[in-house]
């Protein structure tokens, strides 16, 4: 059928804390591209994500300290990177960078 997504590929197999990890970790890159200051627009949205970044980066260290609690203590990078391309982390990544320099 036309116009359908394409289908993505299924996430590698994580334990729940991974899968936590990764998640928080793409909920703080996301607060952090909207507060990256040669992105945006105005003071309020960037003000109102780092708020938020305060709740993401707790959810972040809490998420890893279960992983360690677990006696999970390697990261398979390999593992966690294919998680986030697939959850679009390239993308969300892209909006840490500073944007290419200006012709003016």
């Amino acid at each position: 059928m036309t116009g359908m997504l394409p289908e993505l590929p299924p996430l590698p197999a994580l334990t729940r804390a991974e899968g936590e990890v990764v998640d928080r970790y793409l909920e703080v890159l996301d607060l952090l591209g909207r507060i990256n200051p040669a992105r945006v627009q105005g003071t309020y949205g960037g003000l109102r994500a780092a708020q938020a970044l305060v709740v993401a980066s707790t959810g972040l260290r809490d998420a890893l300290a279960v992983m360690f609690e677990r006696g999970e203590r390697e990261v398979y990078t390999g593992t966690m990177a294919r998680a986030m391309r697939v959850l679009d982390g390239e993308r969300r990544t892209r909006r840490l960078m500073l944007p290419p320099p200006s012709a003016s």
